[in-house]
Order: C-alpha cells, then structure tokens, then sequence
C-alpha cells in the first residue's frame, strides 16, 4: 500500500505533535503508512514522487495565503512556497488531496480564486455546517447527516467558488465549509482531524496570534467541549479509507450512515 505523505506547518513542536497525532486517529492511520514531512523545518524527501503516495495530507497553521508578501514570516513564506509548489501537478493529474483549513487558502489561491480576510473568518470554535446539492453524491459525504457541527477558527477564507470546483459544505458565517476540484482533490475550511481536546491544546498554544481575547478562553472551550464533531471527523476517515483501498467509503459503513442520519 501507498503511504499518505502528510504535510504540517506548525511551527509549535508540541502542537504540530498533536494535530500529527488527530490526523492518524481520525483518518484511522498508522505512523507506518505516512510520510511525514514538518515544513517548518523539513524539506520534501529527495526524489519524491507523487505518483508514488496514496494522498496528500495538508494540516493547519498560523500562517495566511492572503498576507501581504512583505509581511510573511519567512518561515511561513517558504512553507507556502513548497505547498503551491505541489499543486500544479495535483490538479493538473487530480491526485488526491485533503487541505485542511490552511489548505483551501492554498487550492483557492492556486486556481485563481480570491482569498481574503475581510468577508468570511470565523472565530475559534463549532460552526454548523450544511451540506450542498453537488454533496449527495460525493463519496466523503453520501450518507452523513445533512447538518453536522465542525470546529474552526480562521482569519482568511476563499472569497469565490474557484474555476472548476463545486462546492459541497457551507455554514451561514463563511460560504465554503468544503470544496472538491475535479474528483479527487478537496479542501476544508473546518478542522476534520479535530475535536474538543485538539481544539483545548491549540486554543492554549494559540492565545497570542489574535484569534481570540484572553477573557474568552474558556467560554471557547465550553463550546467546542459541548459540540458533537464526530462526522466531520467521518470526512477525514473517509478520505483515508477510499484512497487507501481504492474502495467507496461510503458504501462500506451503512451501520454508520444510519446512525449519522439518526443523529442528524
């Protein structure tokens, strides 16, 4: 079996630590069957191949597509730099592709699409999103609630819907929850490797880049704490499960579906 070459951005050893560890448990992934690769202070393997890796695997982080380039940390600017690196050869070949959060600035950037941060950011915490009518039948979604909560938190957002994808989640805050180019590469602006213990560790990690006042910590807290993100979380699992095997996820889970669809 292919490995998922999984790429993070968090310059934060503990936190990227964690979000490394969300993705396994949510994607139901071994250590063993990822390539992982910290972009904050790792370069691509030599003589990568795409071709050669069962998915691409983009994690969040602090940085924005949408700052201005004087701005950039150079960090953040070089990890932006490998990350749309890749993107012509995984659009162009539709290889398949799971940004999360800082990954739809990327796929939206890539294809020409604006990406701002004056419209549609959301505050940290569960947002509900909405399925669209182009996700009845896409294989990450079918079968899963129409409604379902999902945890966020992001200054910069996609503005438009970018040439050549449909859009497949929405929430009444910010228009694409979740994006599909061609049939393979997608994007979310929500966290699916999350759930109220990652969000507690990173909104402690976090305090200082401005997503939140400190007197509201712990009303953040209570409110992802209370949510149920468990099928955003099914988004990911479904990802890893259809490009591991080749198989429908959906159709592999009927018990599943029915309770998603009980509960929704």
């Amino acid at each position: 079996m292919k490995p998922f070459l999984i790429l993070q951005l968090r310059p934060e050893r503990a936190v990227s630590d964690n979000e490394y560890e969300a993705i396994l448990a949510k994607g139901g992934l071994e250590a063993q069957e990822t390539i992982r690769v910290c972009l904050d202070h790792e370069t691509l393997p030599d003589g990568l191949s795409l071709s050669d890796v069962a998915g691409v695997i983009v994690g969040g982080g602090p940085g924005c597509v949408s700052d201005p380039p004087e701005s950039k940390d150079p960090v953040e600017a070089r990890i932006e730099a490998t990350i749309l690196g890749l993107m012509p050869e995984i659009t162009a070949h539709d290889i398949p592709f799971m940004g999360c959060c800082y990954g739809i600035g990327i796929l939206g950037h890539h294809l020409g699409a604006p990406v701002g941060q004056d419209k549609y950011g959301e505050p940290v915490g569960p947002v509900l999103c909405e399925q669209t009518p182009d996700a009845e039948e896409d294989p990450l979604l079918k079968g899963l609630p129409q409604r379902f909560h999902a945890l966020v938190g992001h200054k910069e957002a996609v503005e438009a819907l970018p040439e050549g994808c449909v859009s497949l989640l929405s929430s009444a805050p910010c228009p694409f929850q979740m994006i599909r180019y061609g049939a393979n590469v997608y994007a979310t602006q929500f966290h699916p490797e999350a759930d109220a213990e990652v969000f507690d560790f990173r909104i402690k990690a976090y305090g200082h880049k401005g997503y939140f006042a400190p007197h509201e910590v712990e009303s953040i807290l209570d409110a992802c704490r209370m949510a149920d993100v468990s099928v955003s979380g099914e988004v990911l699992r479904r990802f890893v499960a259809r490009y591991r095997t080749g198989s429908d996820p959906a159709g592999d889970s009927a018990a599943d579906q029915a309770q998603f669809r009980a509960e929704g």
